[in-house]
């Protein structure tokens, strides 16, 4: 495996780093951690044991992504974004047996210092606003704000947001790439044309 770490790193044995994958200041993998192809590992950032990273991600500054968190291809942390693993954190009472699974599917984008509350799945190319509390599952390509998160609207793979009701019928054309999507009901699909 070809990736490069800057000396401040912590690796721990194990620890399976894809190609072109960079790893910058005060970050530490743990051993049991599996990380994808050409992904960014922004500086103190930590990557706990149960941790799936797939290829092309970025976590940026000061994320931790801690145990039974799967990151598909592609998924951008925004800078100081949180995740959690157990919803009734005791420091008196050990709940590791307690984790809930959080996947975050292939594209989405996790704004800086939003929380995404474990047990839930964010939905592919799905776009969560800075600073929201993402406590339910998010359909994908939605386009999430506030505390709790509550859905506003939907975004092209692209980035874009498009001119579409939150729920409905409609078609709507991302500007910058000409992709078509279609809303029927409250899920939209990317569509050919």
């Amino acid at each position: 495996m070809i990736y490069s770490a800057h000396p401040s790193a912590i690796i721990d044995d194990g620890a399976q780093i894809g190609n072109g994958t960079c790893i910058w200041h005060f970050v530490h993998v743990c051993g049991g951690a599996h990380i994808g192809r050409n992904v960014s590992l922004g500086q103190n950032v930590f990557i706990g044991n149960k941790v799936n990273i797939g290829d092309n991600c970025k976590v940026q500054n000061n994320v931790s992504v801690y145990d039974s968190v799967t990151l598909e291809e592609g998924v951008f942390c925004g800078p100081s974004m949180v995740f959690t693993n157990v919803l009734n954190p005791r420091s008196l009472i050990d709940r590791k047996s307690e984790y809930r699974s959080t996947l975050v599917k292939k594209g989405a984008t996790l704004g800086a210092n939003c929380t995404i509350v474990c047990g839930i799945t964010i939905g592919e190319f799905a776009f969560i606003g800075a600073g929201a509390v993402v406590n339910r599952n998010v359909p994908a390509y939605a386009l999430m704000v506030g505390v709790p998160a509550r859905q506003i609207g939907w975004m092209s793979e692209f980035g874009e947001r498009l001119a579409l009701p939150i729920q409905g019928e409609g078609v709507a054309i991302c500007i910058h790439s000409g992709d078509s999507y279609l809303l029927s009901g409250n899920k939209l699909t990317k569509v050919n044309v």
